[in-house]
């Protein structure tokens, strides 16, 4: 890729850096989308095991790009996004998948389709993965960071996106567990 488009790109990714998400850290800072990006992609490295029959690569590489058009809309919470925030979202990816060089803009282009598509597996891995790891940050926020509704998403967010696989039902049930176990500590402490 040439030097000059390269560092082009690299201005549009850092802006998912600076864009912070609905989810708030242990250190009761908001999150940037880029940090939720790379540990969703380092969660996809650490399962690998699980899905011998999947390209792990192709899926950490979904982790990486899957909020790339954040970087222009900003984060919405998936439970405010609307369809035509997914509509302006998409337009917006297209956008900058159109001004990337080849092999990158066809690579990319069909990466993103078979995402939106979810029939292979690595788009369902990279999907619940998605799910898990936002319910993972909120666990380790402090209660006062969630809203109302969150007290119950966090225990039902991410079902149907887990249901093809036992092991990730399983580590929903462990994060739903964690979540429990938060509430609850959180009402002996106040109680």
């Amino acid at each position: 890729m040439n030097p000059k488009k390269l560092i082009e790109l690299m201005s549009v990714a850092e802006k998912l850096k600076n864009n912070t998400r609905h989810s708030w850290t242990s250190s009761n800072r908001q999150e940037s989308v880029a940090e939720h990006s790379w540990r969703l992609s380092l969660m996809a490295y650490l399962v690998k095991d699980e899905f011998p029959n999947a390209d792990i690569n192709k899926v950490i590489l979904m982790c990486i790009c899957h909020d790339l058009g954040e970087a222009i809309t900003g984060d919405i919470p998936s439970f405010h996004k609307t369809e035509n925030d997914e509509i302006v979202e998409n337009e917006k990816v297209n956008q900058l998948l159109s001004d990337l060089p080849e092999p990158y803009k066809q690579e990319l282009t069909m990466l993103y389709s078979e995402m939106q598509e979810q029939k292979s597996i690595e788009s369902k891995i990279y999907k619940a993965l998605d799910k898990m790891e936002v319910l993972i940050q909120h666990n380790e926020a402090d209660l006062s960071t969630w809203i109302p509704l969150e007290y119950e998403l966090n225990l039902t967010h991410g079902e149907k996106e887990v249901a093809f696989s036992k092991y990730l039902k399983e580590l929903k049930q462990a994060i739903n567990e964690d979540t429990i176990h938060k509430i609850q500590h959180s009402k002996e402490t106040i109680g």
